[in-house]
């Protein structure tokens, strides 16, 4: 397992399956993720075909934060909602 991999397991919400998924966009360390965003991670994995729910994209957020995903304000889940779905219907 690279050191990066591991970078990855350690963050809250994100499995092994969740990382690999990650590799698979780009997104190979905490700071990647940092700089790309959940949001943007999110559409990448989307874009990719990989079917994922929006648990995923709550996931990478509380990740970043640091929180479990379902512990994330409902404001805050609704507003990732509403930029990943806009990306993706000006992608598609």
């Amino acid at each position: 397992m690279t050191h990066s991999h591991s970078d990855l397991l350690q963050l809250k919400n994100l499995g092994a399956a969740s990382v690999n998924i990650l590799h698979a966009v780009g997104v190979h360390s905490y700071e990647d993720l940092k700089e790309v965003g959940a949001v943007e991670a999110y559409i990448r994995i989307k874009t990719r075909g990989i079917h994922v729910s929006k648990v995923m994209l709550y996931a990478l957020q509380g990740a970043l934060m640091e929180v479990h995903w379902n512990d994330l304000e409902p404001d805050l889940k609704e507003r990732l909602v509403m930029e990943a779905e806009g990306a993706l219907a000006n992608v598609s």
